[in-house]
């Protein structure tokens, strides 16, 4: 019953210990579905859930025959021509950092729109081709094309050798995105498409910054015109750097002013289409108007032969026909199959969920990981590569209208058109404007620099993970530097649970509520009584750091203290056998001065014994360890006999953390300090009681519901030896506390038992 006074209420109700707790409220029975519970539910069968499986793997089935075509057919046709412009730009320009013919580049555009419409749970991305994963595709291209007979590292070579180069190139790059593909799928069968949760927002804009500094740098050869031999060891990047900058002067001019003005007119155009975009009826097509014009001018002046530009090149119509993947790469790219196979879905599921939340559509994670993954697998026979989502292009497609995914039907079919009819109109375009291009869609990728201040206002364990994967990913590569990135992250995680902030609580206005002591002035704290808060998982490598933690909140070591006493009650109990101690009702009277045993002597050759429970039924006498003891043995004097571990942030412990746990307690109770454990919740216990973590020593007596249940009853315990309370409180064990409206404490006789009063 609650019974509310103003902006305050009353709370009566008996003091809970657990056990208390559960005798008064029955537990419902509950069954929890055990591994075969859940593969019974997995491989059972029924029409509804046939079609559900259905429905889910072909996401199309669900929103097609709901398709508006009068209100959403011209949007879509509007949005698919510009994302399908956009796509053939950014195929031909990608193609460059996967270091094979621009050409190949459509078909990654076009395959990864298709497969997406049928599989895809997203209405608004467009699949395809990313810059990001072009580099790391072209990263194990270029790795393997080392090994290539005839390849000298340069473009030196012969036109033969240069033809076959470029063949194996693309056979490398075709079977990495078939691997990629085969990953990316078996993880969506699997539904474990979760693991995307150990790359956080943190170490992709990071990672993705990087990346983009290692598109920069790749592009500078193809503005300059330069030759650069390819590197792929740690520091290749400076190595590229020195290798640009050491020719310098062989710069062809011609590719240099082409590709500066491009980026230039590139940059100013979309900053226009950014600032007014909800003035403007679809964003300026820039990127096609600087192709047409520089196909132009290259094609009417003849660019290649006046100035020696190099040029996309011959363009074959129509599609090669679909190879296997080369198995021996399989073996040599493993690892960069597995890393572009998670950033490519970390990617593009990051961005389908800004889309699915501002237009209120579920999406499912591993249906993205089937469709991207099928995608990639038809790519790769097809003698593309890896795909996932431009976000720029993305941008393009939702923001010209686009509603649903015919919108990239559309586009698919502008590729196709590029493709089969007018691919060699392009063949003039001069690489340094592609290089343009792919350099012009960086610019937010590099302006996540600017997250570094923002990151180091709001959480300095991010800012680090964001600067060191950065870091990381420039030195020591995409592959490599992501797998360190991920390790990093993961050891951030254990050191913020290792190293917790602990905390000494108190009560702050005399009511029901504890806070910090250091961050409030109102603290009260009830005498002899400490409440210590660990807000962590409590496991085997932080059980020391809560030990020393809790030790330095109540200020004395309980195993210190606990061996002095045994030692002091070994001289004691020696003194009383030879009858040279004698008790009187003011104390102890002692017949001798010393006594021969040293301490170093127990400490070294009895230090089991003094471990263990203080025994003194033999004695004759009660000891008080906190008043003057015979011979003037120093025992340290504590004034502590209540101690609260506030557990509610504890989520979990294992086994050495229980058994190190278990000790702590005991050394406690074995000085008579009273331990109490708060907060915990029904499957805690549970652990606790499989581990048989109770025994007579460390009862279950010692949980309580909250703090509070935990501090009324050492005040009624305390209160025990003044007499406060009737007989028949006492033998109930049942006091009440009423809270006052002004948050102060006073106790009443029990009144009604079993329910909460106010």
């Amino acid at each position: 019953m609650i019974e509310p006074f103003g902006n305050q209420y009353i709370v009566a109700r008996p003091v809970y210990s657990t056990n208390a707790f559960e005798e008064n409220h029955k537990k419902r029975d509950r069954h929890h579905k055990t591994f075969l519970d859940h593969l019974r539910v997995c491989f059972s069968c029924s029409p509804q859930k046939a079609k559900r499986i259905v429905l889910s793997l072909f996401p199309i089935a669900s929103w097609l025959p709901g398709y508006r075509l009068k209100e959403w057919l011209l949007s879509d046709i509007v949005s698919g021509i510009s994302t399908g412009i956009v796509s053939v730009l950014q195929g031909l320009a990608f193609a460059l950092l996967v270091t094979i013919p621009p050409g190949y580049g459509l078909y990654a555009a076009f395959f990864s729109t298709i497969i997406y419409l049928f599989f895809g749970t997203s209405k608004h991305i467009s699949a395809g081709p990313f810059p990001i994963l072009s580099m790391m595709v072209g990263a194990a291209t270029v790795r393997l094309a080392q090994n290539f007979p005839g390849n000298t590292g340069s473009s030196n070579n012969s036109t033969s050798n240069s033809s076959s180069l470029d063949d194996y190139k693309v056979t490398v790059a075709a079977s990495v995105t078939v691997l990629s593909g085969v990953i990316q799928l078996a993880l969506g069968f699997l539904r474990i498409g979760f693991v995307v949760i150990y790359l956080s927002e943190s170490l992709i804009s990071g990672f993705t910054t990087a990346a983009a500094v290692h598109v920069l740098v790749s592009q500078l050869k193809f503005i300059f015109q330069l030759t650069v031999p390819s590197h792929e060891d740690p520091c290749s990047i400076f190595k590229v750097l020195y290798s640009v900058f050491s020719q310098i002067e062989k710069t062809n001019i011609a590719d240099l002013v082409t590709a500066l003005i491009v980026l230039l007119v590139v940059s100013i155009f979309k900053e226009i289409n950014q600032r007014f975009k909800d003035k403007l009826p679809v964003p300026i097509p820039i990127e096609f108007i600087v192709t047409v014009i520089a196909t132009g001018v290259s094609y009417g002046f003849d660019f290649q032969t006046r100035f020696n530009v190099s040029v996309v090149g011959k363009m074959n119509p129509g599609f090669e026909p679909p190879t296997a993947p080369n198995v021996m790469v399989f073996q040599e790219t493993i690892g960069d199959c597995f890393a572009i196979a998670m950033v490519g879905f970390a990617v593009a599921f990051s961005v389908a969920s800004v889309y699915s939340l501002k237009h209120d559509y579920p999406l499912d994670g591993n249906q993205e990981l089937i469709a991207l993954g099928l995608g990639n697998i038809v790519c790769g026979a097809f003698r593309g590569f890896a795909g996932s989502t431009a976000l720029s292009r993305s941008a393009v497609q939702e923001s010209t209208g686009g509603k649903t995914q015919i919108a990239g039907l559309i586009s698919a079919i502008i590729v196709l058109i590029v493709i089969l009819a007018i691919g060699f109109l392009l063949e003039p375009l001069q690489r340094s404007v592609l290089a343009a291009l792919a350099l012009g869609n960086l610019k937010g990728m590099l302006m996540q620099f600017a997250e570094i201040y923002r990151l180091w206002r709001k959480d300095k364990y991010d800012c680090l993970i964001w600067v060191t994967t950065c870091v990381f990913t420039i030195v020591l590569g995409l592959g490599l530097g992501l797998a360190a990135s991920v390790a990093f992250q993961l050891l951030t995680i254990v050191f913020r649970t290792q190293f917790p902030k602990c905390s000494t609580l108190a009560n702050i206005g005399r009511s029901n509520i504890y806070k910090n002591k250091k961050d409030y002035y109102d603290m009260y704290e009830l005498k002899g009584v400490k409440i210590f808060r660990c807000p962590s998982p409590i496991y085997f490598a932080n059980i020391g750091f809560f030990r020393q933690k809790l030790i330095d909140a109540v200020g004395f070591s309980p195993l210190r203290i606990l061996r002095k006493r045994n030692k002091a009650l070994r001289k004691i109990r020696k003194l009383q056998k030879q009858g040279l101690l004698q008790v009187t009702p003011k104390g102890f009277i002692c017949t001798v001065d010393t006594i021969k045993d040293s301490d170093e002597e127990l400490d070294n050759n009895q230090i089991q014994v003094l471990d263990k429970p203080i025994d003194t039924t033999d004695l004759p006498f009660q000891i008080d360890w906190n008043d003057q003891l015979p011979l003037n043995i120093e025992v340290p004097k504590i004034s502590l006999h209540s101690l609260i571990l506030d557990f509610s942030a504890v989520s979990f412990l294992d086994v050495s953390s229980m058994r190190g746990l278990k000790s702590i307690l005991q050394e406690f109770i074995r000085i008579k300090v009273d331990v109490y454990i708060v907060g915990v919740d029904d499957d805690f216990i549970e652990k606790l009681n499989r581990y048989e973590f109770f025994d007579g020593e460390v009862k279950t007596s010692i949980l309580f519901l909250t703090i509070h249940d935990a501090v009324l009853h050492i005040s009624m315990k305390k209160d025990y030896s003044t007499s406060k309370f009737k007989p028949s409180q006492e033998k109930d064990g049942k006091i009440d506390f009423t809270i006052n409206t002004n948050g102060g404490l006073r106790n009443r006789e029990y009144q009604v038992p079993g329910e909460t009063k106010f």
